[in-house]
């Protein structure tokens, strides 16, 4: 009696567990908690905004029941964003890698990630660090199979975008110097990112003094060679474009190399970057600026741990959604070795830099950068650099201040005296959104053209 007991008991829980496989997997199977989600996620997606602007989730007025508003690009307006104001100013200014946004929104399936309300509520993952370790699995397989950067012997760390992690990486090389009565001084070479002075200048720290060009420390008489010096390395450049390798050398000398801008749409990758300390972003890789994420590829143990002392103090690591969403994108990205979105976003940019040359070859009065070609190691062909940026120099005697030549011409660029240069430069981005780019090719004709007419009645 007892055996024929067991026996139907076991029955009834082979014939439970066979449903529930079945129903796990059916076809017929909904999902429950996720439907609202998913639905309001397609109801934002869909809101087509003429195709000049985007409905998002955490819109104005969403909260009210309302459906998602539109955002219009830069120029455009209307409850659809489709009145174009042609006179309007064109952005210029900003670096909003927009240029890869249609790529994202042909990868919407395989790019999205849905948070549960109860996702990583702790300040920590299960091993006790601040840092996803599938991540790091990514991050390490995609500097593989693009050949960027070496990783192995490196600690990978994370940070609030590059931004943190700059700043993280210039106190934990500042603090080597901590013995000494003098500041270790910060170097970079003209044109830099303004940004190195900028956080320099703005924390004010008694271990480190902001010193300017590299090129002309090299050669003066501060340099003793005694004192401690830490160089920033950004390459490419910013804002030129340009490789670069560093200025200085020597046992008190640390560099930083700054590696936002080595990836294939940008740059032809020649050999993997092998430092001692390399950082890179999220927002130049998959064009996701406002995720605020960055990590870098440290090789020494203790400056490693300064600068993860650094960011626990100052934030608690970085957001455990972000670095989930971060995991999604990086895992569409190495899919396939990364051709779908390096050749997506290298020939939207090879496309602008024909264009932009087309326009300024109209014209002897403003110069291009220019870059020689390079054998690219991971599209197997000598190819063009295909900066983020034009940087541009007024040729004219008197266009003294290009910057507010292009202003007056309805061009909002970055002024050359900003990264340490002449006023005679201007940085132009040319990674925002189609409808950025169209309307800048448009002022920029009509400058071009106007230049052109001036210099024809000069003649006569």
């Amino acid at each position: 009696m007892e055996m024929k007991l067991l026996l139907t008991v076991s029955i009834i829980l082979n014939l439970a567990f066979t449903i529930h496989v079945i129903y796990r997997n059916s076809t017929t199977w909904n999902p429950t908690w996720t439907s609202r989600a998913a639905t309001e996620a397609e109801d934002a997606a869909s809101v087509s905004c003429s195709g000049h602007g985007r409905a998002y989730v955490d819109g104005i007025g969403v909260l009210d029941g309302k459906e998602p508003p539109c955002e219009c690009n830069n120029c455009y307006t209307g409850k659809d964003c489709s009145v174009f104001l042609s006179d309007c100013p064109v952005n210029a200014n900003s670096g909003d890698p927009l240029f890869l946004e249609p790529f994202w929104m042909q990868q919407a399936e395989g790019s999205a990630a849905l948070v549960s309300g109860w996702h990583r509520m702790s300040y920590i993952y299960q091993d006790g660090t601040y840092i996803s370790e599938e991540l790091v699995k990514v991050i390490r397989k995609l500097h593989s199979v693009v050949g960027n950067a070496v990783t192995d012997n490196r600690f990978v760390i994370f940070g609030t975008g590059s931004t943190q992690l700059l700043a993280a990486a210039v106190h934990a090389l500042s603090l080597r110097n901590s013995s000494s009565s003098t500041p270790a001084r910060l170097l970079t070479s003209v044109p830099f990112y303004n940004l190195y002075k900028d956080q320099a200048e703005f924390f004010d720290s008694s271990h480190l003094k902001f010193e300017g060009d590299a090129f002309a420390w090299k050669n003066s008489e501060r340099n003793d060679n005694t004192k401690q010096v830490i160089e920033i390395v950004t390459s490419p450049n910013n804002p030129d474009g340009k490789p670069k390798t560093a200025v200085l050398e020597g046992p008190n000398v640390k560099t930083i190399h700054d590696y936002a801008y080595y990836w294939p749409y940008f740059s032809p990758i020649t050999v993997p970057a092998d430092e001692d300390l390399s950082l890179f972003s999220l927002s130049k890789t998959t064009g996701h600026a406002g995720s605020r994420f960055g990590w870098g590829l440290v090789k020494d143990k203790a400056v490693y741990e300064e600068m993860k002392r650094y960011i626990t103090l100052s934030s608690m690591g970085v957001s455990k959604t972000t670095q989930l969403h971060v995991l999604q994108l990086l895992k569409v990205v190495v899919r396939d070795g990364g051709d779908n979105i390096f050749h997506f976003g290298h020939e939207t940019l090879k496309k602008r830099w024909e264009a932009l040359h087309k326009v300024f070859s109209m014209s002897t009065r403003f110069l291009l950068q220019k870059i020689k070609p390079e054998y690219c190691n991971y599209f197997k062909k000598v190819r063009d650099f295909t900066p983020s940026y034009a940087w541009v120099k007024c040729e004219r005697p008197e266009d003294t201040n290009c910057y507010e030549i292009f202003k007056a011409a309805k061009i909002t660029g970055r002024d050359g005296k900003v990264f340490g240069s002449e006023e005679r430069f201007v940085r132009l981005s040319l990674i925002r959104s189609q409808d950025d780019f169209d309307h800048l090719i448009d002022m920029l004709k009509k400058l071009v053209s106007q230049k052109a007419v001036e210099a024809h009645s000069d003649t006569f």
